[in-house]
């Protein structure tokens, strides 16, 4: 922990605070996570589609990142 909270000291302030928002998001979580029905059904859906090589193209990404980061 203290190799990482080192490194992270060293990246800008805007990349701290998403490192923080992502261990706050885990720590609401509890130490454990049990995925839903739905959820393993979107895992499984995920893996088939990486199966078939359907893949999100840099377009698609940029756009899921714009709106999760509203």
């Amino acid at each position: 922990m203290e190799k990482a909270l080192d490194a992270v000291s060293r990246w800008p302030a805007s990349r701290q605070d998403e490192a923080a928002q992502w261990l706050l998001a885990l720590d609401r979580l509890g130490t454990t996570y049990v995925a839903s029905a739905d959820e393993l059904v979107a895992v499984d859906e995920a893996l088939a589609q990486v199966e078939r090589g359907e893949f999100a193209t840099d377009a698609e990404v940029e756009a899921a990142f714009a709106h999760f980061h509203r």
